[in-house]
């Protein structure tokens, strides 16, 4: 998920929990017999959400239903934006090799990502790796994941890993820049006996 996307997201998310803690807060407020807010669209605790009169208001009218129909398609359509935005895997399927004859080869991603979790396995001290590539086919960024064990260096296993393995992904693939975002964490040991 893009930075734009995951602020819009947390944005999108916090602005409908507020409406509805609102909305949600003072219907239990009137609910329990505390005076209706001047905002409020009823007057005491036993008025119904929609009277007849509200329902069946623009019954007769040729505009009402289609409207409705539109506004509630239109919100469709948007939530379901959202949930395809908010699910969908940003993964880079292929890789565009370029061979310097005008035509380029495909690479799949994950061949590459798999090469690189290998090679960076290998290092001293790295007890597991993950990569993921995402990003566009000509121009990849990589995602990294090492487990450390606990004995090592953080900054010399990120040093290893840029001048190793994304190195060597990076010349592979022919690719001008490979950046990363790289996650190290420390790997769960047991406590040693001391004597």
């Amino acid at each position: 998920m893009t930075a734009v996307l995951r602020i819009v997201n947390r944005v999108f998310l916090g602005l409908v929990g507020l409406v509805l803690l609102v909305l949600g807060g003072s219907v239990l407020a009137v609910g329990l017999g505390a005076p209706a807010p001047s905002w409020w669209i009823h007057d005491s605790r036993h008025d119904v959400l929609l009277s007849n009169a509200e329902r069946t208001r623009w019954r007769e009218d040729g505009w009402w239903w289609p409207s409705v129909i539109a506004v509630l398609a239109v919100l469709l359509l948007l939530a379901l934006w959202w949930l395809v935005a908010v699910l969908r895997r940003r993964r880079v399927a292929e890789v565009l090799v370029d061979t310097g004859d005008g035509e380029g080869a495909l690479l799949r991603g994950r061949a590459l990502e798999n090469a690189l979790a290998q090679e960076a396995e290998q290092a001293d001290g790295v007890d597991r790796a993950d990569a993921r590539l995402t990003g566009r086919r000509t121009t990849p960024e990589a995602r990294v994941r090492l487990a450390l064990e606990p004995h090592v260096d953080p900054g010399t296993a990120l040093h290893d890993l840029t001048t190793g393995a994304l190195a060597h992904a990076r010349t592979s693939a022919g690719l001008a820049s490979l950046p990363a975002e790289v996650r190290l964490r420390g790997v769960k040991h047991r406590a040693e006996r001391v004597s």
